[in-house]
């Protein structure tokens, strides 16, 4: 299977589910907070449910840069079988905690865990395609975490019909069976590093390995860098934004109770940003063939409809206004998404790409923890809507920043068809 023509599509279609359960495991998390207070005490109280959550982003985004380092040095076929392993692990384990500190730690062990997905299965896609086909095989992928972060909100739901013990043991199992099914079915790109070709290439060149900080030296050196990270980070605000407080927004603005606002509220953006990678996607791909910039100008068209979405989301109040507003934002948010790795593709070359984006992962994290506490107080202070239509600002910033400052390069990578025509 792994020598068929199709394969890189195949590859895209394994790792959509590596993907939804690698947002699924985390959100389910959010929802529950209600159920396990009953046998967990401690999460009565709000700042202890937040200690966890926060727990999770700061390990998740710490970890990101050494997971992309690890990814350009091993086969990320095992890198992404173990992590899934693990995470589905600690998943089922969150089903037997008996207190707090049990749950606090397996919290923090899956931030560790999760954290070598991404920017491995991210770099793995972007290597079996081509540009022709990249940012649409990218953005399917992406579709995979949108998924996951809608039917996480569907927790609290599965645990009023069962129980919250029930719902971590059953997607824990679910996760660990697909990570078995993996071992047979997904392979690396050959010529990656832990592949045959590159263990054959290592025995005749032994002195070609890099050493593990040169990765940093080298992606960090590059200016063109710097300023796709700032124009990651920025949008990154209003990303997790709408991951943690669209829901509350939804709930406040048009007078509803949570256990309707939430899933509107996801659903809405979950869908919008699968119909912005089809849009996008394609787009992009055929765009960079005419112009070296075309990644870039698709990403920006898409980052440009999230502006007056934000401003709209803030201060909606019918349902018109807030659906809307949220499929706007999720389609341009799609279309961003989509492709930020595809330009890093015309920025970085191949063997620090991981590295490279698990830096960006990290950054991208950290402004959510940042925005997830300063909306915290905005809604305590009664000042939800307006502080979120002021995180268009930022993108404003971001836009203008990457459209005059960055400059593409030709993508060099080959696929995994012409590598195997090199050998």
């Amino acid at each position: 299977m792994k020598n068929s023509k199709f394969y890189p599509w195949i590859v895209v279609g394994l790792l959509w589910f590596v993907a939804l359960l690698n947002y699924l495991d985390r959100q389910m998390l959010s929802t529950m907070q209600s159920s396990m207070q009953m046998d967990i005490k401690e999460l009565i109280e709000g700042e202890n449910f937040g200690r966890l959550m926060g727990v999770f982003l700061l390990i998740y985004g710490l970890m990101s840069p050494v997971a992309g380092a690890i990814a350009d040095r091993v086969n990320r076929k095992w890198l992404i079988v173990g992590s899934l392993f693990v995470w589905s692990a600690v998943t089922y384990g969150m089903g037997h905690a008996k207190n707090f500190d049990q749950v606090y730690w397996l919290r923090a062990l899956m931030g560790v865990s999760e954290a070598l997905y991404l920017p491995t299965g991210l770099a793995m896609i972007a290597d079996f395609h081509s540009s022709k086909t990249r940012s649409l095989a990218i953005g399917i992928h992406m579709s995979g975490l949108y998924t996951g972060q809608a039917l996480g909100g569907f927790g609290a739901t599965i645990a009023a019909n069962y129980t919250w013990r029930t719902v971590f043991h059953w997607f824990g199992i679910i996760g660990i069976i697909y990570a078995v099914i993996l071992v047979f079915v997904l392979h690396d790109v050959e010529g990656h590093a832990g592949t045959k070709t590159a263990k054959l290439k290592q025995q005749t060149a032994p002195g070609e390995k890099t050493p593990f900080l040169k990765s940093f030296a080298v992606v960090l050196s590059t200016l063109s860098f710097w300023i796709i990270l700032i124009y990651f980070m920025a949008p990154s605000f209003p990303g997790w934004a709408t991951k943690n407080w669209l829901p509350t927004l939804f709930s406040k603005n048009l007078d509803l109770t949570m256990d309707i606002a939430g899933p509107m509220a996801t659903i809405s953006i979950a869908v919008a940003s699968f119909i912005g990678v089809l849009i996008g996607g394609p787009l992009s791909d055929r765009w960079v063939q005419k112009n070296i910039r075309g990644r870039m100008y698709t990403s920006a068209i898409g980052l440009s409809l999230t502006i007056p979405s934000l401003v709209l989301m803030g201060f909606g109040n019918t349902y018109v206004a807030m659906i809307g507003a949220a499929m706007l934002f999720g389609i341009g948010y799609g279309m961003f998404d989509t492709n930020n790795m595809p330009i890093l593709c015309q920025i970085i070359p191949g063997k620090y790409r991981a590295t490279a984006y698990g830096i960006m992962n990290m950054m991208g994290v950290f402004a959510g923890y940042a925005v997830t506490r300063m909306l915290g107080s905005s809604t305590d202070a009664g000042n939800l809507g307006a502080d979120f239509s002021k995180l268009a600002i930022v993108v404003v910033v971001a836009l203008v920043l990457m459209l005059v400052f960055l400059k593409p390069k030709k993508e060099l990578t080959y696929t995994a068809e012409e590598l195997a025509a090199k050998k």
